[in-house]
């Protein structure tokens, strides 16, 4: 008889897969991109540790956006769209949880209008807290409802879904309206990866690898940033995602905010 092993599957993945399955509902249109991010790096590193990539990555984007506010519209019914003057930005932390990673959601409030050192120090505050098993989606402690959505059948859980993208209001509150994921972070893979979001905006930050590249038609070893970005057609059409692409290109090739 083959030996196997049985693991308790955690609760926190069942919001993963229900969010997985609305996510391929969406009409997004995926952007493989890569940016040479070797001037941006050397910038950062002259901070002496004080501000992370990934911090400064979520300040340029918020800038971006100022001039793109569309891209970050959340579709109402089928004739308005509800645009947020603020950009709340949602990311995962990994922690130790009884000696095992576990993602943790953290949202990032007003990111357009925060110092790219606040948004370090948030990313790193949540970071460094304790997690214990009480601790749950969005920062916040359990409740009777939150404990009763996962015993709930996956039909009616994913209801649940539906009615916070029906109104885009609460779902702000709730998950902001851009996502952040930086899996190809924790590694170094040569590709992208497409992530799956409920957001309207969405980014799948991929390893940075040094490759052979063009500047001022000459070939030199530069670093370069896979990212993958998720943009929903429905709010955006492509002419304004193309645009919105390529200045935020150029921000993040040209360090702004550093």
């Amino acid at each position: 008889m083959a030996e196997y092993k049985i693991q308790q599957f955690p609760k926190g993945r069942i919001a993963t897969i229900d969010v997985f399955t609305m996510g391929l509902k969406k009409h997004h249109v995926a952007a493989l991109i890569e940016v040479d991010v070797t001037e941006s790096r050397a910038k950062i590193r002259q901070y002496q540790g004080k501000i992370s990539f990934t911090a400064w990555l979520i300040k340029v984007i918020s800038h971006t956006l100022k001039d793109y506010e569309q891209a970050t519209a959340y579709l109402k019914g089928k004739r308005k769209l509800i645009l947020f003057k603020d950009i709340n930005v949602s990311i995962i932390v990994e922690k130790d949880l009884n000696g095992h990673k576990v993602p943790v959601p953290l949202i990032i409030e007003k990111a357009n209008e925060r110092s790219v050192g606040s948004i370090s120090e948030q990313i790193k505050a949540a970071r460094e807290k304790n997690l214990t098993d009480e601790d749950i989606v969005l920062h916040k402690k359990s409740g009777r409802m939150e404990q009763f959505y996962y015993i709930l059948p996956g039909f009616i859980r994913r209801l649940f879904w539906q009615y916070l993208l029906a109104h885009p209001q609460f779902a702000y509150r709730k998950m902001g309206n851009v996502s952040i994921t930086s899996v190809g972070m924790m590694g170094n893979v040569n590709g992208w990866f497409i992530p799956s979001s409920v957001h309207p905006l969405a980014f799948g930050i991929g390893s940075i690898i040094k490759k052979p590249s063009v500047v001022n038609d000459k070939i030199e070893i530069r670093e370069i940033l896979n990212m993958t970005v998720l943009l929903d057609h429905d709010v955006m059409d492509g002419a304004p995602m193309a645009r919105f692409i390529s200045k935020l290109s150029d921000h993040i090739e040209q360090g702004t905010a550093l």
